[in-house]
């Protein structure tokens, strides 16, 4: 990497006035090199005696370069006799032959034309100053796309960032590749006028073409490498230019250098310290690049700086306590507690290991003496998992504060150069950045480019040139960096926070680095990287590189340095006794998104109860005459759409509600109530099944729609139904971390098809399911998942709820006891909710007790897909009025109910197959003889109805009924759960289909045979004789 890759040691930078010398001759030059970055030393030359031609010497110089500026812009607006010269001149001419004295005005016409004439007819003409004017133009735009592909990126010297060994042609790194330009050697001191999509000149307008590359290769190939070229808005890439080509920009005052120092300082020693207490502990250190600490300290000030109050983070492990530690200023004796193996566990929950957990801290920025608050959300291991739940996070922050542009709350994501690069998830993300219901208005990625993944090499690791291709698709800005030049690092990083407050779009800094150590400290690299590792054990740590370069400047004293060092040192040594006191670890001091007023002060419910989900008869009314209207004036809506309008305003004038308007009643009572509602997913505006209909769209006027839920009452709260992307795994994560931000608000992901909730089955499994346990950090998500066996084949079928139920934390095989606040204490002491509702009475209350709730779980409901529309399926006003509750076992009413003792069997069910074996009963005249129990609430276990189910029809036995194959669905989960709440007594039989590999069939009329099988065995009250 650090061969010579340019010509700029040969290249010596001249001033415009030195234009008018020779260009011709090879001259001499002095080079001052000075670490990486290289000096040259202008020597001035002339080919004739000065004294033979007065007038470029002085003041005159400065004359004749107007003189040739106005030439350049029209060459008739000068005495023909200076045209002649700078034609001369141009075409290569020494001055001595170039210059022409003004004819003598006593000579005759006659003589003086010939001479003229001769001397202009011998120069080249304009076409070739055009042509080398937009060679240059071409010189500079190469620089400006390809100059960082030879910028000294990487500290150790071994690897090209970009993979890639080859030097661009169009790059000049030797004056044989003038060629390429149809430039050469003798055109280095000739002056161009430069291109206005250029900065390089400063407050010079023209340059000569040496001094021209050497400044483009101190703005594009020194320790930045900066790709921009490909945005597609011409503002924003002069914006960029000016930042990294003019000439200076770069200076740092010795009080910024000081902080730099000492900021270097602290990221160092930290990682030190851990090592010499704890050598025998994992702690992800930051090694190798240690300048991440200054590097985001600088994007928070300067965030901070431009009104920013709120900063919220996502990182993976690699640097973790020492970004909480020195960033967010966790209190050290707190990060040094976590590695004493005798520290007990306290707060509910298993806890997590330190290097994935959260914190949320409000403090004084220091450099802007403004509150600023941070927050760092807790991760799991699962490499850039978090991208998304950080940025639903900020959405909703921004939202409550009614930030709309993104100027208060702000994201940041550190991401590792492997997982940046492979991860599918990082695409997603930022694909929700311009979506108008998922932009944050700009997050500043910081990517540790470390250039290894664990023990894989990054050209075994991506296709891409570099690991942060990825954001170009949003047309982000990339910024690499040599991680061992914190100058560099900072000053890109402000440009990062600057860009972000300027265009609110995102923007990604590379830090490209080094791991001093293997992938943890217990891991040995040189198996794997012997080459690498040799070099790294060379490495001079940055923090002396840079120390020793500000006390060769002056800027600090060798003692200064070292009390800096000792003064760190004492304040590590001291929290680290302090550390000893701990004795119990406090998970709910890592808390990432406190909910102030919400708990008591120990973080406990305010009750053990829950209110009425019920609703008054006036409510009820109004919200269905929202759903049933148009409340806009001259809006058209489509045909289809007017009978549907109509069929919710019948049934609420019969006090009915299908499904739809179940879910209008719940969504529109809690806006009433001033919570605000998020309903997210593909394609839930209109609804998959095309059921819906929250939003209206005029059929005469493009994109303008109406959306009746914000039209319910003047003081309620606004509704948001966002159709997404067509992603699972960005779009859940981000509802997720937008339901964090937040217990008063009910946010709901509807998949598309509940077995597509398995792309986001990360989010679910690292967060949804485990994050209470592992964080403390309680969630009222809900995940709405149609499922049903209609025929539609494997894909469109299964919500695999038997992968929900396994993941339930109540014990099958222990029978509760059975307290007054049995139902609601259940709910408390689970990790989440499992439902699926056979009517729209029964979700309306599971919607409305998500919130009604004095603590929050997610919520899993399967929802139907044919219940949408079946008549059966409705629910009467009355189960919907004030007193009433969600059911979580709705008992059979029916005749079976009046004489109990004479049912011969008992079939407990959930979901649709309900109305299939009511109506299979009704058609075989059984209704005295079997009673069909509909489980709605699953998980946690309704033991204490169950047990009254079975007490009730105590000469039945027991059955199981679902439509999903034996070793799906819930078959598994309920059957040892009724077992233990019959104390074993009796037997549960299955009806169901057989045990399958795939979900369901493709072939209708195995369909049918199958369903027709199964309701012959749950009907058929021989069935299990045998088996008894």
């Amino acid at each position: 990497m650090h061969r010579l890759r340019t010509c700029a040691a040969r290249l010596r930078p001249l001033t415009a006035s030195q234009a008018a010398q020779t260009v011709g001759q090879q001259r001499p030059l002095t080079v001052a090199s000075t670490g990486n970055t290289r000096t040259f030393q202008p020597i001035r030359c002339y080919s004739t005696p000065v004294a033979s031609e007065p007038f470029l010497n002085g003041t005159s110089s400065n004359y004749v370069e107007e003189m040739y500026f106005a030439w350049l812009e029209d060459p008739k607006s000068v005495h023909k006799s200076w045209d002649v010269f700078f034609r001369n001149a141009n075409a290569g001419a020494p001055p001595g032959a170039a210059y022409q004295s003004p004819l003598s005005l006593s000579a005759a016409p006659g003589l003086a034309a010939p001479q003229l004439s001769s001397l202009v007819g011998a120069q080249p003409n304009v076409e070739k100053l055009v042509e080398d004017h937009l060679a240059v133009q071409s010189l500079i735009r190469a620089y400006q796309i390809r100059g960082h592909h030879v910028a000294q990126l990487d500290p150790l010297g071994i690897l090209d960032a970009d993979l890639d060994s080859c030097v661009p042609t169009d790059i000049i790194t030797s004056s044989d590749k003038l060629g390429f330009y149809g430039l050469n050697e003798s055109d280095l001191d000739k002056v161009f006028r430069l291109p206005t999509t250029t900065f390089i000149g400063g407050s010079e307008t023209a340059l000569p073409l040496k001094e021209i590359i050497r400044r483009l290769e101190m703005a594009y190939c020194q320790h930045i490498g900066v790709e921009f070229m490909f945005i597609n808005d011409l503002e924003q890439c002069q914006w960029i230019r000016q930042k990294f080509e003019t000439p200076g920009v770069m200076q740092f005052t010795p009080e910024e250098k000081r902080t730099l120092l000492a900021r270097m300082i602290r990221s160092t020693r930290f990682e030190e310290f851990l090592q010499k207490k704890w050598s025998a502990e994992k702690r992800f250190g930051l090694e190798g690049c240690e300048s991440l600490i200054p590097s985001l300290k600088t994007i928070i000030d300067k965030s901070s700086e431009n009104g920013v109050e709120y900063v919220i983070m996502g990182m993976p492990h690699r640097g973790r306590l020492n970004v909480l530690a020195n960033v967010i200023r966790k209190e050290l004796e707190q990060i040094f507690c976590q590695f004493d193996s005798k520290l007990e566990a306290a707060d509910e929950g298993s806890g997590d290991v330190k290097y994935h957990l959260g914190m949320y801290h409000r403090r004084i920025n220091r450099v802007t003496d403004r509150n600023i608050t941070l927050s760092l959300v807790a991760n799991p291991s699962h490499l850039e998992a978090v991208d998304p739940v950080v940025q639903g996070k900020t959405k909703a922050e921004q939202f409550y504060c009614g930030d709309n542009d993104g100027k208060r709350v702000m994201s940041i994501l550190l991401h590792g150069d492997a997982a940046f690069a492979g991860q599918g998830i990082v695409y997603e993300t930022f694909h929700l950045s311009d979506l108008p219901s998922y932009t944050t208005h700009g997050t500043v990625h910081v990517v540790v480019n470390n250039q290894i993944g664990f023990t894989t090499d990054p050209r075994m690791a991506r296709s891409s040139p570099y690991p942060t291709d990825v954001a170009r698709v949003v047309n982000a800005p990339i910024f690499h960096v040599n991680a061992d030049d914190p100058e560099a690092v900072i000053y890109v990083c402000k440009v990062a926070a600057e860009w972000r407050a300027t265009f609110h779009k995102d923007v990604v800094v590379d830090l490209v680095s080094y791991r001093r150590m293997g992938h943890n400290e217990m891991d040995e690299p040189m198996f794997t990287q012997p080459l690498m590792y040799k070099q790294i054990k060379k490495q001079k740590p940055v923090l002396q590189k840079y120390a020793e370069k500000l006390i060769a400047e002056g800027v600090v004293s060798r003692q200064e340095y070292e009390e800096e060092i000792s003064k760190y040192d004492k304040i590590c040594e001291e929290a680290y006794a302090r550390s000893k006191d701990e004795k119990i670890l406090h998970i709910k001091h890592w808390l990432d998104s406190p909910w102030p007023g919400f708990f008591t002060l120990e973080g406990q419910p305010k009750s053990m109860s829950c209110p009425s989900t019920g609703l008054s008869e006036e409510d009820l009314t109004h919200i269905g005459q929202v759903a049933s209207s148009v409340p806009v004036e001259d809006f058209t809506i489509h045909g289809g759409l007017s009978r549907i309008l109509k069929g919710r305003g019948e049934m609420i004038r019969n006090r009915t509600v299908d499904w739809a308007l179940g879910e209008y009643m719940a969504f529109g009572s809690l806006l009433k109530e001033g919570i605000h509602v998020r309903l997210s997913g593909q394609d839930v505006e209109r609804g998959t099944f095309s059921h819906r209909h929250h939003v209206l769209h005029d059929q005469n006027v493009d994109k303008r729609t109406c959306i009746p839920m914000n039209h319910i009452s003047p003081d309620q709260a606004p509704y948001t139904v966002c159709n997404s992307s067509l992603s699972e795994y960005g779009v859940l994560g981000f509802e997720l971390g937008f339901a964090m931000a937040s217990p008063n608000a009910l946010i709901l992901w509807e998949a598309q098809f509940g077995d597509f909730h398995n792309t986001a089955q990360c989010i679910i499994d690292q967060f949804i399911c485990p994050g209470q346990a592992k964080w403390v950090r309680q969630n009222g998500i809900v995940l709405l998942l149609p499922h049903g066996m209609e025929g539609m084949g494997p894909e469109h079928s299964s919500a695999r709820p038997e992968r929900f139920l396994q993941m339930c934390n109540d014990d099958p095989d222990v029978m509760p006891n059975i307290t007054e606040d049995f139902a609601v204490r259940q709910l408390y002491d689970c990790n989440w909710i499992v439902v699926n509702c056979s009517n729209p009475g029964n979700y309306f209350h599971v919607m409305r007790r998500q919130i009604l709730l004095p603590f929050r779980k997610p919520l899993i409901v399967f929802t139907p897909k044919s219940l949408l529309r079946l008549p059966e399926a409705r629910s009467s006003f009355d189960d919907m009025l004030p007193g009433t509750h969600f059911q979580r076992l709705i008992p059979d009413g029916g005749v079976a109910a009046e004489r109990p003792e004479e049912v011969k069997r008992l079939i407990f069910c959930t979901g649709k197959v309900y109305y299939e074996l009511t109506k299979e009963r009704k058609n075989r005249g059984m209704e005295g003889t079997v009673a069909i129990a509909r489980m709605e609430q699953l998980s946690p276990f309704p033991f204490d109805q169950v047990k009254a189910e079975v007490e009730r029809f105590c000469n039945a036995d027991l059955v199981w009924c679902q439509e999903e194959h034996k070793n799906q669905g819930y078959y598994d989960y309920v059957k040892p759960r009724i077992r233990t709440t019959i104390n074993r007594s009796k037997g549960v039989w299955y009806a169901g289909r057989e045990s399958a590999a795939a979900p369901a069939t493709g072939n209708k009329n195995t369909h049918l045979m199958e369903l027709r099988r199964f309701l012959d065995t749950a009907f058929d009250l021989d069935a299990f004789k045998d088996q008894q």
